[in-house]
């Protein structure tokens, strides 16, 4: 296996770990965590807030340290944002709809394959689906 391959496997098996571990698997925590006005759960903030905190530091020392340099020849992107348009507020609209609806991101749907859970099939195919309308529809990359 080769270096970069091996670095991105080992980079997925912690992060689905992380996932596991942390019980963010569970599509019952992300609906609990947007109930504010029932049984609401800030266990989700937590997670994030931890998973922010480790990458902001960790991302900040590497810049310090490398510059725009990232790992296997690729470069960072530069710190200007691009501009707030129509096509990223309704990308994180859809985006914040699937998971209020499906209780699943990306990340722990696919972790969840691994448990064969058929509500992590289903939004992972209909992601799919999402992504190929976005990328032909609109041009999406």
């Amino acid at each position: 296996m080769k270096t970069k391959s091996f670095v991105l496997f080992v980079a997925g098996i912690l992060f689905g770990s992380g996932l596991a571990l942390s019980g963010m698997t569970d599509p019952a925590r992300v609906i609990g965590f947007l109930d504010v006005t029932g049984k609401w759960d800030p266990s989700l903030a937590f997670v994030m807030g931890g998973a922010l905190t480790v990458f902001g530091l960790g991302i900040g020392i590497w810049r310090f340290k490398k510059c725009a340099l990232g790992w296997f020849g690729t470069t960072l992107p530069d710190l200007s944002s691009g501009p707030i348009d129509v096509r990223l507020i309704v990308g994180a609209l859809i985006f914040g709809i699937g998971w209020g609806v499906g209780g699943f991101c990306p990340g722990p749907a696919i972790a969840n394959l691994g448990a064969l859970r058929i509500d992590a099939v289903i939004f992972l195919v209909a992601m799919g689906i999402g992504a190929v309308f976005a990328r032909v529809g609109f041009g999406a990359e």
